[in-house]
């Protein structure tokens, strides 16, 4: 059996797909006006200085506290079948593709959040580990109920729920420095591996 693990922002689509749901879920201006709030820890975060997972709680927090889990699924819904295709490379695509039609198990092992992204996954028949929002009493507390998916995290979150020791294969496709551990498993390790080559 092969294993095949994707990230999911920036290696299979184009763009940020959490700022793009914030974007989706509140508007414009609404969005515009959180950035600006929260711009210290957005800089401090571009800096090196705030971790990727302290950044993402201000971020939640401001937007997405008190939200009904209703009105998120809704959101969630209308995103993926509206907003996400649009998002997707193409190159992508076609190497999920393929890999489904060798018969390897395929993983996105994402930091963006599961709400939306296991809708996505649903629909083609893959398995998904991403990062949770806590929800409690149908409400939606604004903070995490894991830990963000990225970096070792993604390693840890990977062996919980897989035997990595039953794949005699590992493929790994990745674009960030949070991607970069997966290269300690992967037999082949592709960064920034779906981008159409710039004309000379």
């Amino acid at each position: 059996m092969k294993l095949a693990i994707f990230d999911f922002d920036g290696t299979i689509t184009t763009r940020d797909s959490f700022t793009d749901f914030i974007f989706f879920c509140f508007g414009t201006c609404r969005t515009i006006l959180g950035i600006i709030i929260l711009s210290p820890h957005i800089i401090l975060y571009a800096l090196g200085l705030e971790p990727n997972w302290k950044a993402k709680s201000f971020v939640l927090k401001y937007f997405f506290k008190g939200l009904n889990k209703e009105n998120l699924n809704k959101y969630a819904r209308n995103y993926i079948s509206q907003k996400l295709p649009d998002l997707i490379r193409p190159m992508a695509l076609e190497k999920l593709k393929w890999h489904q039609k060798e018969g390897h198990r395929i993983v996105i092992v994402s930091a963006s959040f599961e709400c939306y992204l296991s809708i996505w996954c649903e629909s083609l028949g893959l398995d998904i580990i991403a990062t949770k929002m806590e929800i409690k009493n149908e409400i939606l507390t604004g903070k995490l109920a894991t830990k963000n998916c990225y970096g070792e995290e993604k390693i840890l979150r990977l062996k919980e729920k897989h035997n990595l020791a039953d794949f005699d294969y590992i493929y790994a496709y990745g674009d960030t420095k949070g991607d970069l551990p997966l290269r300690t498993i992967a037999n082949e390790f592709h960064y920034k591996p779906f981008r159409k080559p710039r004309a000379a």
